[in-house]
């Protein structure tokens, strides 16, 4: 009688330096992870290198240096570029704050016609190409006389940035118990000392988060800006892409850099401050 396994296939040996199954769907996303961080993460890291390199070309590697920080220090257009740039961004979040979470405490309160239509209308500088806000703005601001300088360039600003806002505060508001505000006014308070001391406080993560956003924005922003600055109000995208230009300055490389030491402390900061609230 013939026994069943002389029919069995021949299975080849399996290598077992080829990995099988969810070993192949690690080691794909894995090396797919990988090529992102780095593909993200290299050119930083070369910038902040040759931030320290002694050569103007920045071509090759001269020798380690720290002059190009003093001269940054030292360089009064980037300061003053710096500073228009911090006071535009200031002054702008603090008006998108207050609108966007007017507006937004307005469209959930409260029901008018065309409603619909205005949260519309809001949201169209969100997904409108920043060229055709800059030239409509420009046409704006000379059609009603206003020269160009810091006051264009706020409202120029705000007008993209509050938006950003709006959604945050209404995300939030879309969560909110309507008896904490009921309960508000029955102990006695009007509805201008019920939204500041109940609501407010309510929705200060998702204000925080877009005066964060506005901010970045604010002080990011660079083609509305071309449009809308004057003279003295230049700020410091502007001036650095001008810089550009001209050739490669090592400055530069030393004020990304510090911006990226800034930006990696907030967030160490923040992340040591909310581990600290949490315990």
């Amino acid at each position: 009688m013939t026994s069943s396994n002389e029919f069995a296939p021949v299975l080849p040996a399996r290598r077992w330096w080829l990995p099988r199954g969810p070993a192949i769907q690690r080691v794909f996303f894995g090396t797919w992870t990988a090529g992102v961080f780095a593909f993200l993460y290299i050119p930083i890291l070369l910038l902040v290198f040759y931030s320290f390199n002694d050569s103007k070309l920045n071509l090759q590697w001269v020798g380690f240096t720290t002059k190009w920080y003093g001269l940054l220090l030292q360089n009064e257009v980037l300061i003053r570029a710096f500073q228009n740039s911090l006071i535009v961004a200031c002054v702008t979040t603090v008006l998108s704050v207050v609108i966007g979470t007017s507006a937004a405490w307005l469209l959930y309160r409260y029901r008018f016609p065309a409603q619909q239509t205005l949260g519309l209308l809001i949201f169209i500088p969100m997904v409108m190409p920043e060229v055709l806000m800059g030239v409509s703005l420009l046409v704006l601001f000379v059609n009603l006389g206003l020269p160009l300088g810091y006051t264009t360039l706020i409202i120029a600003h705000t007008t993209f940035c509050f938006p950003f806002v709006l959604v945050g505060v209404q995300a939030r508001l879309q969560g909110i118990d309507p008896a904490l505000e009921e309960a508000a006014l029955d102990l006695g308070a009007t509805p201008l000392k019920a939204f500041w001391l109940v609501i407010v406080p309510y929705l200060m993560p998702a204000i925080i988060a877009g005066a964060l956003m506005a901010f970045t924005l604010s002080f990011d922003e660079y083609i509305v800006t071309v449009f809308t600055s004057g003279a003295d109000s230049q700020t410091l995208p502007l001036k650095v892409y001008g810089m550009v230009r001209v050739g490669l300055n090592p400055q530069l490389n030393a004020l990304s850099t510090l911006f990226i030491g800034a930006t990696a402390l907030l967030v160490i900061a923040s992340q040591v401050f909310s581990r600290n609230k949490s315990t």
